[in-house]
Formats: structure tokens, C-alpha cells, sequence
């Protein structure tokens, strides 16, 4: 028995880890484009754009994940199905991914529609990965699962980072194949999900909410719970809350403002979600190059500076791992936007208060003060509001708006970043560091916002997180509709018979 049981775990982790791969493509992609611009065969085959084309290739990578997250993902991932979602995003990114790389010289129209798809695409499978994760994960290993869906943006980054620096130490034999190298090798994980895709099983929760195919949730929780009463158990919750939501809330995504809770969980959740982005990273992420070339002159150094800083991305992430079912959600959000706010102070004052030298660049003591201080704010943004938003926000929405909600608050984080990312550029120039105050005090606002209005969702089942939110017990209340519609189909199948009961008569009980 422990063996059958250490296999299915095993497999749990492995249908998980197969959709966590989403995010890899998110984190490649969201280095790829700071990296090329560094190329200057990049730019000549651009035909040298100014700083407004640069701004929208950003944009129109954004406008895409904005219109796939917000439009196209939820109704792919609820249609259509999970993994289906997921597949659907993968050929988006592969197709665009030839387009870009195969982009004619001085044709940066085609780039730019390559970006787009690209961000549709990643719009689309970003959705269906976390929902797939919260629905095929147990609630004891959940948040664990979760975390490695943020640790694979950090891989993303980490094997874009390092194809680049080994690019720019061969630009000279490369030719234009030192940008076209860091855009094509985008292909790699998108055909590694396509080929996995089939050897996972579907959503539980997705077969009887399409449908009623309860034979086929069976066999898919069969796959990935140790015992047959915890596969007849959770069958029965699903239900139940699927029966409850399409009796007294909406089968549809309608319920996101017709029901006071789930208004609530939206709010809090495009909140939590904006704040991911507004903490300093996303910023970080975009101009990590710009911001180290105020204190440091050589590429090559910062190049190799922001391949180390996605490694680090990797390993900090992980100890979300050990932590995050714990001490819980609210416990790691707090503690991140504290450590990074004050972080982003002691970065701000060490840059501000120190003598730069005649090459405008600051000494080397200082150089890696910085560093150490951009690597320690990582340290605190990684496990906390870098892996615990996708996890709170992949588990607090009921199953008849779960994937249209988390698409929307998902994407709420490139509304937030293309707002920071159009101004920070220039406050950057402007004002220098001084710039890292301004996240130092949305980080110890954002702990705050934690402190009174985040519930925490540690170990809670999918089904009953409901009532942390002052939402009804949608399995509790799913029982009663469940054997209700039973008694009233015993009564119509009596009704035949001499002296039955009638329908009437049930309902009057």
C-alpha cells in the first residue's frame, strides 16, 4: 500500500509539473525581449528603432496576455478544457515564435504581430495551468505544487539568460544568429507540453461540470488519490457544489457580480494580483540591464548579473516549498512585502548617498552592495508575493467562475506592469534611485492590505473555501439540493403507483 500510494503522489507531481510548464514559457518570453535588444544586429535588422517602437513591441506583447487572459482563456479552459487551454497557448507560441525569428530585414511589423500571438497565447495557457493544478492537487501538497508554477517563470528567465550570455560571447560567428538563437530556442517548451499533454488525465471538476461524465472524473481521481473512499469523497463535494452553484448562485460567469462573496474574492484578488507587479519586480525584470548600467559599464558583466540573478530566482523560489503550507499564505505575504520594502530603502540610500566615479559608474564595493541588496529583495519576493499570489488566487474562486476569475486577476498583473513599465523608464532617468522609495512604500502598504483583509486558505478544500469569505458552504448547501432532487425523483417514480406521495407534498414537508 505505501508504494501505490508514493506512486500516485509521484504521478500528482508529475501532471503538475507538466502544467506548471506553462509559466516557463511566460519567463522566457519576459527576458527574451530585454535580452535581443542588446543585440545590435537586432537593431540594424530593425532598422534601428527609436525608444516609441521599442515601447510597442512591450505593448503589444501585453495587449495580446490582456485580451487572452481576460476574453479567450477562461471560456477555452471551461469549453474546451483544461489541458485543451493549455495546448491551444503552447501552438500560439510556437507559431509566433517562427514569425518572429523568420521576421524579413527592416519588417518589424511581423515581429510585432508575433509578439501579440505570443502574448494571446500565454494568455490562454496561463489560465488553464493553475486551475488544472488546484483542481488535480490534494490541499495538503497544493501549495507546495504551486510554488514550483512561479519557480518555472525563474527557469524560463534562467535558460534565457544563459543562451544570451553564451550569444554575446560569440556575436562575432553568430552574426544575426546571436538574437535569432535567444528567440528560436522559445520553442523548446512549448513542443515539450504538446508532447506530454496526452499523458495526463483531465480535470475532475471540468468532466462534471461539462456534462455530467462522472465515469470519467472517477477514473481521472483515481489516477491521483491514494484510496477509493477519497476518490468517492471528493466526487460527491464536487457535485455538490457544481449542483449548489447552478441551483442558487449562476452556472455562469455572471455569479462573479451577482454573488456579494465572489465580488469580494475578485476584489481582493485583482488587488493582490496588481500588487505582485507593483512591488519593484516587474520593473526589475524589464530594466535590470538599465538599472545596472547606472552603476556598472561592461555588458558582459551585467549580462552575466542578470543570468545569476534568474538562477538565484530558482533556488529562492523553492523555499516556498517547505514553507507555504506551514505558515501559511498571509504569513509569507506579509513577511515579503515587509523584507522587500525595506530592502528597496537600503538599495535607494547606498546608491543615492555614495560618490560615483569619473566614468559615471559607482566603485566596486558599491556595485556589489547593490547587487547583494537586488538579489536579497528576490530573496523575500520569490517565495512571498512571487509564488503565494498564484497560489491564493488558483484556490479561493468557487468551480462555475473559477477559470474565468483566476484569467482575469492573472492578467490584472500586465495591466499593472504596462502601467509601471510606460513611467518607470523615464523616472528612472529623471530621478535615479530615488525611484526604489516609491516601491519601498507600496511594499509596507501592501503588507498592511494583507494584515486586514487577506483570509488564509492553508489546507482548506477547493469546495469549502466558500464560507472564509462569508459565502455559503457550497458543499453543505449542495447536499441539500442533491437530496432534495432525489427525493422529488423517487416521488415522480412512485407517483405511478396506488397512494403515493406527490411532489406537492415533498416540497410542503
Amino acid at each position: 500500500m505505501g508504494v501505490l500510494m508514493s506512486r500516485k503522489r509521484a504521478f500528482n507531481w508529475y501532471i503538475s509539473l507538466v502544467a506548471a510548464s506553462c509559466m516557463v514559457l511566460y519567463g522566457y518570453d519576459a527576458s527574451v525581449f530585454n535580452s535581443v535588444q542588446g543585440s545590435k544586429n537586432w537593431v540594424a535588422w530593425m532598422n534601428k528603432p527609436n525608444a516609441n517602437t521599442i515601447g510597442s513591441i512591450n505593448t503589444a506583447y501585453t495587449v495580446g496576455a490582456i485580451f487572452g487572459g481576460f476574453f479567450l482563456g477562461g471560456p477555452c479552459a471551461d469549453f474546451l478544457g483544461r489541458k485543451i487551454g493549455m495546448g491551444i497557448g503552447c501552438v500560439l507560441v510556437i507559431i509566433a515564435t517562427f514569425m518572429q525569428t523568420f521576421t524579413p530585414r527592416h519588417n518589424i511589423a511581423l515581429f510585432l504581430a508575433g509578439r501579440c500571438i505570443i502574448g494571446i497565447g500565454q494568455g490562454i495557457a496561463l489560465t488553464a495551468g493553475p486551475i488544472y493544478i488546484g483542481e488535480l492537487a490534494p490541499p495538503e501538497i497544493r501549495g507546495k505544487i504551486m510554488t514550483f508554477w512561479q519557480m518555472f517563470y525563474s527557469v524560463g528567465s534562467f535558460i534565457c539568460f544563459w543562451i544570451n550570455f553564451g550569444c554575446t560571447k560569440h556575436t562575432a560567428s553568430l552574426g544575426e544568429w546571436d538574437w535569432k538563437m535567444v528567440v528560436i530556442f522559445q520553442l523548446l517548451v512549448p513542443v515539450l507540453i504538446l508532447i506530454l499533454l496526452p499523458t495526463i488525465p483531465g480535470s475532475p471538476r471540468w468532466y462534471i461540470q461539462r456534462g455530467n461524465k462522472i465515469d470519467q472524473a472517477r477514473a481521472a481521481l483515481s489516477k491521483v488519490r491514494d484510496t477509493e473512499e477519497e476518490v468517492e469523497q471528493e466526487l460527491l463535494e464536487i457535485r455538490e457544489a457544481i449542483e449548489y452553484e447552478k441551483e442558487a448562485i449562476s452556472g455562469n460567469y455572471s455569479a462573479l457580480w451577482k454573488d456579494k462573496s465572489l465580488r469580494k474574492r475578485m476584489g481582493l484578488a485583482l488587488i493582490l494580483n496588481a500588487g505582485q507587479q507593483i512591488t519593484g519586480q516587474g520593473s526589475l525584470n524589464s530594466y535590470s540591464t538599465k538599472i545596472y548600467q547606472k552603476v556598472f559599464t561592461s555588458s558582459s558583466q551585467i549580462a552575466l548579473i542578470n543570468a545569476l540573478n534568474a538562477t538565484f530566482g530558482i533556488i529562492f523560489t523553492l523555499n516556498a516549498v517547505w514553507i507555504v503550507d506551514r505558515f501559511g499564505r498571509k504569513f509569507l505575504l506579509i513577511v515579503g512585502g515587509i523584507g522587500m520594502g525595506l530592502c528597496m530603502i537600503v538599495v535607494s540610500a547606498v546608491e543615492t548617498e555614495t560618490p560615483s566615479l569619473a566614468n559615471g559608474a559607482k566603485s566596486e564595493p558599491v556595485g556589489i552592495s547593490i547587487v547583494f541588496l537586488l538579489f536579497l529583495f528576490i530573496f523575500f519576493y520569490k517565495p512571498s508575493w512571487g509564488a503565494t499570489v498564484w497560489i491564493w488566487t488558483s484556490e479561493i474562486f468557487s468551480m462555475n467562475v473559477r477559470a474565468q476569475a483566476v484569467g482575469m486577476a492573472s492578467q490584472t498583473q500586465n495591466v499593472a506592469n504596462a502601467i509601471v513599465q510606460q513611467f518607470f523608464p523615464i523616472f528612472l532617468d529623471n530621478e535615479g534611485f530615488f525611484a526604489f522609495y516609491m516601491f519601498a512604500g507600496i511594499n509596507f502598504l501592501l503588507a498592511a492590505f494583507v494584515f486586514f483583509f487577506i483570509p488564509e486558505t492553508k489546507q482548506v478544500s477547493l469546495e469549502e473555501i466558500d464560507t472564509l469569505f462569508g459565502g455559503a458552504n457550497h458543499v453543505a448547501q449542495g447536499e441539500e439540493v442533491l437530496a432534495h432532487q432525489k427525493g422529488v425523483q423517487m416521488t415522480h417514480e412512485g407517483s405511478e403507483k396506488p397512494g403515493a406521495v406527490t411532489v406537492e407534498n415533498v416540497g410542503s414537508k
